[in-house]
């Protein structure tokens, strides 16, 4: 199994690497000292195993996980006890080991990783939402009693503001008596995204981004560390 190492301290990834050395069918393609540098390999490159720590600096294991839209196995490899039950919550999870990992129950794992069957790709979600209809290219808004036509690729994003909201487009800003949960319902999932609580943003339309925050025009969006894994997901990440 092609496998790669993901986990901030050196030593660790030491350690598991020696293992993965004693152990048949396994080979080691890279290993990354964050989640980032891991992202932007399997970008381009598969794998069949990945072994991932959970505590790392801006990225905890699972953030990682869930920025991966066909995650491979994974066996968890963490100083921690505490999150086992959250771990198997996650079908793609094979193991989980507590450090100091032992050669035996290493190998274990490895073992229960090559008979593990993941889900099947394409099944329905039952929390996937309706996708608009890619035909659709433009909205209408109700101001001041004229319905007004905004297309979507140049909406740049969308700001809630009590009981109203901003729509902020290339040419024109737009105040609407209305809420982000309605309009999100409108807007095509191949361009926008909620990254907080009161913005949803026309990611295609991002010009940078830095620490917990975007720059979209000259608009600087906060992105909430529960949204930001989606976020990522959704780049086209070189």
């Amino acid at each position: 199994m092609k496998c790669i190492i993901v986990d901030d301290e050196a030593a660790a990834r030491t350690i598991v690497g020696h293992l993965c050395s004693q152990t048949d069918n396994l080979k080691v393609l890279e290993e990354f000292p964050n989640a980032m540098q891991a992202i932007k390999f399997l970008n381009k490159n598969e794998v069949d195993l990945i072994f991932l720590d959970i505590h790392m600096p801006d990225f905890t294991g699972f953030d990682f996980i869930d920025t991966l839209k066909n995650p491979p196995k994974i066996i968890l490899t963490t100083s921690d006890k505490n999150f086992a039950i959250e771990a198997f919550s996650y079908e793609c999870i094979v193991d989980y080991l507590v450090k100091p990992i032992t050669l035996p129950r290493f190998q274990k794992a490895v073992l229960k990783a090559e008979n593990f069957v993941t889900p099947v790709e394409g099944l329905p979600l039952a929390t996937q939402k309706a996708k608009v209809d890619p035909a659709e290219k433009e909205m209408y808004v109700n101001i001041d009693r004229r319905l007004i036509k905004i297309e979507f690729d140049k909406v740049q994003l969308i700001e809630a503001k009590g009981d109203y909201i901003l729509i902020k487009t290339e040419d024109k800003n737009y105040t609407v008596h209305s809420t982000l949960k309605k309009i999100q319902e409108k807007l095509p999932d191949s361009s926008f995204l909620k990254v907080h609580r009161s913005y949803i943003i026309n990611f295609r339309k991002i010009i940078d981004i830095e620490d917990n925050s975007v720059l979209i025009a000259k608009n600087v969006v906060p992105i909430s560390r529960s949204n930001r894994p989606e976020l990522m997901k959704r780049l086209n990440l070189l």
